[in-house]
């Protein structure tokens, strides 16, 4: 069995910056008084759910591209990645609840870390199957 540990902890930071995201919900449906199921009620809270929506979409593609990365390629270009998408996507939560239109920058860091990740993972794996 191969390991990936670098790629594992990046994971497990990813992970963290969803619950992160979570508790952020939780708090501003307090804060703000919006009884589940709703949401929406109040910009805030809005914002704050937004941010945890996005991030959820966002891991569902990155996670799995990383771990091809990972496995194709190296662990080393996957923790590199890895971090540079965690820090997009930090800079894009912080950003938009203070202010969305602040937004851009984490959300373009955090794409390019995808598209690195996407691009290097289907290099990997053609070169597998291709045997190139």
């Amino acid at each position: 069995m191969t390991a990936y540990p670098l790629t594992a902890g990046v994971t497990l930071l990813v992970v963290l910056l969803l619950f992160y995201t979570m508790v952020g919900v939780g708090q501003a449906r307090k804060r703000f008084g919006i009884r589940a199921p709703a949401i929406s009620g109040h910009e805030a809270f809005e914002r704050a759910y937004r941010v945890q929506m996005n991030s959820l979409e966002w891991a569902t593609m990155f996670l799995p591209t990383l771990w091809l990365l990972a496995a194709y390629v190296a662990d080393r270009a996957a923790l590199a990645v890895g971090l540079c998408g965690l820090a997009g996507r930090l800079w894009y939560a912080l950003a938009y609840v203070r202010n969305p239109a602040a937004r851009s920058g984490g959300f373009m860091l955090g794409m390019l870390a995808f598209a690195a990740a996407g691009l290097g993972a289907g290099i990997g794996v053609a070169r597998v199957v291709f045997g190139f």
